[in-house]
């Protein structure tokens, strides 16, 4: 259009009038333009339209006839899909297990997949009654089996089985679309029981690691030096006969990108021995530091100012930058021990119970 405003065209070449628009904004712009005989003809395989009164007519005619058509189309196949899933078909490519009817006479409808649904059920049952965890079930199918999807030949990963574990599809009941409430029951054979459903989303409740309102001093500051990972803490509680009891911090690698790494699990007394051994050793940005002391003792001040009325000023130069790293690793909160650690120039590595350091 830009083209013919601009005088470089005068007419257009089209297939049919229902390709010049596809909605009531384009369709003025076109007429407007014969209208100020910048567009003069529009031809396509079967008519003419010129600057008459009749032929913009009809073509007006012609183009909101697609534009209602384009607007139906939507509605149709909403209404196509509403109609499937009320006759118990999915609509879309079926979960691993399943494969589609190719058959044109039983058109949409699922089938068992029978190479894959052995498995799938395999997993189920491991799940529920064996206690596996997600990440075993995907060793198992990855390294076991070489389990692999109908669509894309490609191995599961280990969010696509806690989601599969999850889907009611296999038990016969379906929600379309997702999230709206609509519940319906498939025409499909089911590859489990609800009840052997039910059992595998509690034994996965039971087995997430629930750490809200849990902090841990040392957790995304550290890589395992084996594989790239990150390292995660995870807490034990041991009771004494006497009573009372102890709590002990570990930290080991998280395992997302090498499932048989063996960087093992250190205890957090020891990891935090070790930072105070490296902190006489290592670079430290003592400017950061420094600004962090320089806050701490303003603060120190204002108190002693309040309570005791002394007016005696601490001087920053004066203190020992490394001597306060290795106070603060000690006693300091989780937060504090982050930010001293924030100041470190090298990155840190936990492998075998043994901290490293790289630039």
């Amino acid at each position: 259009l830009e083209d013919i405003r601009g005088g470089r065209f005068n007419g257009i070449l089209t297939w049919a009038p229902d390709r010049l628009s596809r909605n009531a904004g384009d369709l003025g712009s076109v007429v407007d333009l014969m209208d100020q005989q910048l567009l003069m003809e529009i031809r396509t395989y079967g008519q003419t339209f010129k600057n008459s009164p009749n032929e913009k007519f009809l073509l007006m005619i012609l183009c909101s006839q697609a534009k209602l058509e384009n607007d139906n189309k939507s509605i149709n196949v909403k209404r196509g899909l509403r109609t499937r899933v009320e006759m118990g078909l999915w609509p879309g490519p079926p979960p691993t297990g399943y494969i589609k009817e190719k058959r044109m006479d039983r058109k949409c409808e699922t089938l068992i997949d029978p190479e894959r649904a052995p498995v799938i059920k395999k997993m189920f049952e491991k799940v529920a009654y064996e206690h596996w965890s997600g990440r075993r079930i995907y060793n198992w199918l990855k390294f076991d089996l070489n389990f692999r999807s109908a669509y894309g030949k490609k191995h599961l990963s280990l969010g696509n089985i806690y989601r599969l574990l999850d889907n009611t599809f296999y038990y016969g009941v379906f929600e379309y679309p997702r999230k709206s409430g609509n519940w319906y029951t498939g025409k499909h054979e089911p590859i489990i029981t609800k009840e052997l459903f039910n059992l595998v989303q509690e034994q996965i409740k039971s087995q997430v690691l629930r750490v809200e309102g849990k902090e841990f001093a040392f957790t995304k500051m550290m890589t395992c030096r084996l594989c790239g990972s990150g390292i995660s803490a995870d807490e034990k509680f041991k009771k004494n006969r006497g009573g009372g009891g102890h709590r002990y911090v570990y930290y080991g690698c998280t395992k997302s990108r090498g499932a048989d790494c063996r960087c093992g699990y250190t205890e957090e007394k020891e990891i935090l021995k070790q930072f105070e051994e490296l902190i006489d050793k290592i670079n430290l940005n003592e400017i950061e530091v420094k600004e962090k002391i320089k806050a701490d003792i303003e603060q120190f001040s204002k108190m002693q100012k309040f309570f005791l009325g002394t007016k005696e000023k601490i001087s920053v130069p004066n203190v020992d930058i490394r001597g306060y790293a290795k106070y603060v690793l000690r006693e300091g909160t989780n937060e504090e021990k982050r930010e001293i650690l924030g100041c470190l120039k090298s990155r840190i590595y936990l492998a075998e119970k043994k901290i490293t350091l790289t630039t």
